[in-house]
């Protein structure tokens, strides 16, 4: 049976104002649009407790106590890898017998869910003193002047693997439908290295890295893909050009030949992808690709090409809009690794 709604406070003291008015449950219930039983209930509640308000429900009392609650949360603040089975023993040395499930459901109701853990870049003081200079230098820079940037790095795309992820709407055990399944192989099925930039304008040049890159293939990358594409996307001058710590990046000879070619280079933080929008681009690749499911390697290539090509150039001023949003994260997390 379907539960009814609830009737509002002001509706339940209507139905006792009435009453002591002197008319019958029929009348109250008729004027008000009430089931008769339903005012007679109330009217009852209010001669037995004199409210109309909700009064607890009765229920088996909770197997962990109030103090218990509080112990097991501390616990799981203090140190969230505490298992289950840990706080079960917590409890039974206090007296106190529960299953695992007694313990989720007991920290669910506090706002603790058991989750799987971020794999996330390893981060020593240094750079988290290095997030938060940058993110505290930067903080009130103008919003033109993060859209004179333009973003670039590296990323690897696999023929099949955690790429092709995908949802679908199946029917039970339909599970094993080709419509269902995506196609996997033993080692990925291989992968390509792609190469790309972009600015607030849009999404510049992307390449594909053949060869495993080293300094000279780097500086050749960028001799002959970031002036077209700052060319392309029009930036303004002044332009700032923006790419991680990579030893291939900062390598001297790198750093020299950007020196010659007078490129105002962002200083750039280490161990901070979260602080680069080209990765919520690149995230946005990969799901386009998956969905178009190449069934070779050329074919990735081809359709990750296309697929970039047609990324919106809303999605990149977006991105580079909310930038200010990116280090208050940062600031407020303390230096520690933030969402994308």
């Amino acid at each position: 049976m379907a539960k009814t709604k609830e009737l509002s406070k002001d509706t339940r003291n209507k139905i006792v104002d009435l009453h002591q008015a002197g008319k019958t449950e029929s009348a109250i219930g008729k004027q008000l649009g009430v089931k008769k039983s339903t005012v007679g209930a109330i009217i009852k509640k209010w001669k037995t407790y004199k409210t109309t308000d909700n009064l607890p429900r009765s229920g088996a009392p909770r197997k962990i106590s109030p103090r218990g609650v509080k112990m097991i949360t501390r616990t799981v603040s203090k140190n969230p890898r505490t298992t289950r089975g840990d706080l079960v023993n917590d409890l039974q040395r206090a007296g106190t017998k529960v299953t695992k499930a007694t313990i989720s459901n007991t920290l669910r109701r506090q706002g603790l869910k058991s989750c799987s853990t971020r794999r996330v870049p390893l981060l020593k003081p240094v750079h988290v003193r290095a997030r938060l200079k940058f993110a505290r230098e930067h903080l009130d820079d103008p919003e033109e002047d993060w859209e004179n940037v333009i973003w670039s790095d590296e990323t690897k795309i696999e023929l099949f693997g955690k790429n092709s992820t995908c949802r679908v709407w199946r029917r039970k055990n339909a599970e094993l439908h080709p419509k269902n399944t995506i196609p996997t192989v033993k080692h990925g099925g291989g992968n390509i290295m792609l190469w790309g930039c972009f600015s607030a304008k849009g999404p510049g040049r992307l390449i594909r890295v053949k060869e495993r890159m080293n300094g000279a293939m780097y500086r050749e990358i960028l001799s002959k893909n970031l002036l077209p594409s700052v060319r392309a996307l029009k930036m303004k001058c002044g332009w700032v050009f923006q790419h991680d710590n990579d030893p291939k990046h900062t390598a001297r000879a790198t750093k020299e030949w950007l020196r010659k070619k007078h490129f105002k280079v962002l200083e750039w933080p280490s161990q901070s992808p979260d602080l680069n929008p080209i990765e919520n681009l690149w995230r946005e690749l990969k799901i386009r690709v998956a969905q178009r499911q190449p069934q070779n390697i050329t074919a990735l290539e081809e359709i990750c090409m296309e697929e970039w090509a047609k990324l919106p150039a809303t999605v990149c001023k977006n991105l580079v809009a909310t930038y200010r949003k990116h280090l208050t994260s940062v600031i407020a997390n303390k230096g520690y690794i933030t969402k994308y």
